[in-house]
């Protein structure tokens, strides 16, 4: 044999030697670590069953493993040294007699200090001084501990909780249905968001003054509990769910204004430019909306919804003392009609997502409510449009970017109606949270409203557009709004504000007669700071006017369908 081969043999035959006493040590050291339990599972009378399964599971790592008795009724496993709980499967159910006022070391089963099977008397079964498992049932290295399991078999019933703990609320009924329950310490329940919890009485306050009950069970008609009916709970498995609610609305005025008493005066005779002042208006909403969404929406998106809300005008009623509520002054100083319109009807899909932290790209098509701002200054409607909307870098980012072919608009009720006017509106923006500082968030935005030339009347026979100043022929209004505008606080202080800037050209302005560019801005700014209860705030608001209006400059601001939010919110002087 060449040297150099035996060399190579050499080598090979001193690697496999060394490998060879690594796994000997290894297989010699994971030996020593393991220990046993074994024994037999017997019945009241003694004798050993077989095929029953025995579960062991390490009380610090949670690791379980599974044996099943021999034909003989004995059991073994193999394990890690460690301390173990030990239990058996259903159908048998483990009776380990509680050793009262033991000793602490008797709580242990040890390879020195077996448990032997002891059978609960009928004293104990009594007092109940007996478990259904063995805990601290300690394995040492090398060494077999014995442990004899007492069993018994019993038949699968509901576990008395079942029947005592209800859902919270008004649940309804069971969207999927659970397996039967095969062992008495637990049940399956499928159905996760109608698990059970014990009514309690947190303060004891038996007289319920003012009491305090978490998990009490409700009715379909308490808005104040879960429901089902409000989309607290699925109606179909565990993502689908439905939200129904009414809202009534009940506006009533009496205002002294001045009216005109027109050439078609009410009062034959009467001289004077201005009428009775008198205006009583009572007008009655009922809104109605049905809901319906599939999703796991606390930590991410719907996948899908729709809605549809259906609003009633009933009725829409004003009483004057002169002809000017409709066009023809022989239907007199009263009205009363109705009003029906669909204030949202869209659906709504999850395209995509775009991480697994839940970013998100979603479309949305119908009549939709949607404000463009945080406080409503350009455009707060609901209207029929489209919107793309999601989120980006963690929620960092969102963005909108939506088009709305206009409804009309009810004169009397205000209302949308089923018809569409000629105006198209463009809105793109985008959020970032925590701009400078946590809690704050800055917005840019870009509006562009594309109103174009129409003659419209209304239902009392009035000229709505264009309006009646100036110069009546109709005209086309393209005009955008830049806009950068934050709200949230920047530590104690609490900060929204917003700038805009209109630019484009209304073809014939109806003042100046003429084609006008335009050319106006407007900001506003609200501060406050919080002490305790109280809240300490200043408002400033400022939209530039037109020092000429006929000229060829048109500088005043003015917004697509505002609803603004500002100085006090919505029963504020604005």
């Amino acid at each position: 044999m060449p040297a150099l081969q035996k060399i190579r043999f050499m080598l090979l035959a001193q690697a496999i030697l060394v490998l060879g006493c690594v796994l000997l040590s290894a297989t010699t050291a994971l030996g020593q670590e393991r220990g046993r339990i074994v024994g037999n599972v017997v019945n009241q009378g003694k004798g050993t069953i077989a095929g029953v399964v025995v579960i062991s599971t390490n009380q610090v790592t949670r690791r379980t493993k599974r044996t099943r008795t021999d034909s003989s009724g004995h059991f073994a496993f193999r394990l890690p040294a460690g301390a173990y709980r030990i239990a058996v499967d259903a159908p048998y159910v483990a009776r380990f007699l509680q050793k009262q006022g033991a000793p602490p070391e008797r709580n242990y089963v040890t390879a020195d200090a077996p448990y032997l099977a002891e059978f609960p008397s009928a004293d104990d079964y009594k007092e109940k001084n007996y478990v259904s498992f063995q805990e601290n049932v300690i394995v040492a290295e090398g060494r077999e501990t014995r442990l004899n399991i007492p069993v018994e078999t019993s038949e699968p019933k509901p576990a008395a909780s079942a029947e005592v703990n209800q859902p919270t609320g008004y649940a309804g009924d069971k969207t999927i249905e659970s397996a039967p329950q095969v062992a008495i310490d637990r049940r399956e329940v499928r159905d996760r968001w109608r698990i059970g919890f014990p009514e309690y009485d947190r303060y004891g306050d038996v007289g319920a003054r003012g009491r305090d009950i978490p998990f009490r069970k409700g009715r379909w008609y308490n808005p104040y509990d879960q429901s089902v009916l409000k989309g607290d709970y699925p109606i179909i498995g565990n993502k689908t769910f439905m939200i129904l609610s009414a809202v009534s609305s009940s506006i009533v005025e009496q205002v002294r204004t001045p009216t005109p008493s027109n050439v078609s005066s009410a009062r034959p005779g009467s001289a004077e430019f201005f009428g009775k002042p008198e205006t009583f208006i009572y007008n009655q909403l009922f809104q109605f909306s049905f809901e319906l969404f599939h999703g796991d929406s606390t930590f991410r998106p719907r996948d899908w919804a729709i809605k549809i809300s259906p609003t009633f005008s009933l009725p829409n009623y004003v009483n004057t003392h002169e002809n000017v509520i409709d066009i023809d002054p022989r239907r007199g100083t009263n009205r009363t009609d109705t009003q029906f319109s669909l204030e949202e009807a869209f659906a709504e899909v999850k395209i995509t997502d775009v991480n697994e932290n839940y970013d998100f790209m979603s479309f949305r098509a119908g009549i939709q409510p949607f404000v463009s701002d945080f406080r409503g200054f350009i455009y707060s409607d609901n209207n029929l449009g489209a919107r793309l909307f999601g989120a980006f870098d963690n929620n960092k980012f969102q963005f909108n970017a939506a088009y709305f072919h206009q409804l009309e608009k009810d004169t009397n009720s205000g209302l949308n109606r089923f018809d569409q006017r000629p105006q198209h509106v463009y809105i793109a923006n985008l959020f970032r949270q925590d701009f400078l500082a946590k809690g704050y968030t800055l917005q840019a935005s870009l509006h562009y409203n594309d109103d174009r030339r129409n003659i419209k009347y209304d239902r009392n026979g009035f000229l709505v557009r264009p309006a009646l100043v100036g110069d009546a022929r109709p005209h086309s209004i393209k005009v955008g709004y830049l806009g950068l505008s934050g709200d949230g606080h920047i530590r104690r202080l609490n900060l929204s504000h917003a700038y805009y800037y209109a630019f484009g050209r209304d073809d014939r302005n109806p003042i100046a007669g003429r084609s006008t560019r335009i050319k106006s801005h407007m900001a506003a700014v609200e501060a406050s700071i919080d002490k305790d209860y109280l809240r300490f705030r200043g408002s400033f608001f400022f939209a530039q006017g037109d020092t000429n209006p006929t000229d060829a400059k048109a500088t005043g601001f003015d917004a697509i369908f505002d609803d603004p939010n500002f100085v006090g919110g919505q029963f504020s002087f604005w």
